[in-house]
């Protein structure tokens, strides 16, 4: 090879060790949001997740996030904001509508009280796709309603006015078993 080409490959191999490095660190937080956007789907959560690391891939080789010069300021964001649009059109395609009935999710018990987890999940999974994603986004991963919108594509109003009507049918279908779950 030639010294360019020894020095592009070397390049290359960092690249390649960056984004195994970045996957390693942001795949639990990606699969934790993305089992609330599927309201506690975790095959399709999982799906998701390796759809959107696979697309942040494909890019990583056409930026320099680590480089001298980085093109995107906060990574860890962009994958959440890949994330969410990966969910959201998911959730267009017309295949989406199939789900397991009588599923239990895998994995780990969760902190905390698990009955009160399992009926917000159940109550998430209710939701509209929409309205799911923005109460993730405001109160889940804790997101500015300005950074909300933009990962929507919408306008901080819209925002607004669609975190206090999620809100609003959330309470409606818990009822009064959050009270009793809460109330404990």
């Amino acid at each position: 090879m030639q010294p360019d080409g020894q020095q592009k490959a070397a390049r290359g191999r960092r690249r390649d060790e960056d984004f195994q490095a970045f996957a390693a660190a942001r795949a639990r937080p990606l699969y934790r949001s993305a089992c609330l956007l599927t309201g506690g789907d975790t095959h399709l959560a999982e799906d998701l997740v390796q759809e959107t690391l696979g697309r942040i891939y494909a890019q990583w080789h056409r930026t320099s996030w680590f480089g001298s010069r980085p093109r995107i300021d906060n990574p860890a964001g962009y994958a959440h904001t890949v994330l969410v649009r990966a969910f959201l059109s998911h959730r267009g395609r017309r295949s989406s509508g199939e789900r397991p009935v009588d599923a239990v999710p895998d994995g780990a018990a969760p902190e905390g009280d698990p009955e009160l987890r399992l009926a917000l999940l159940d109550a998430l999974a209710r939701l509209a796709p929409r309205d799911r994603a923005v109460l993730v986004l405001r109160y889940w991963e804790d997101r500015s309603v300005e950074e909300t919108a933009g990962i929507l594509r919408s306008t901080p109003g819209a925002v607004r006015t669609q975190s206090h009507r999620a809100l609003g049918r959330i309470r409606a279908v818990l009822g009064d078993s959050i009270g009793e779950l809460v109330g404990r």
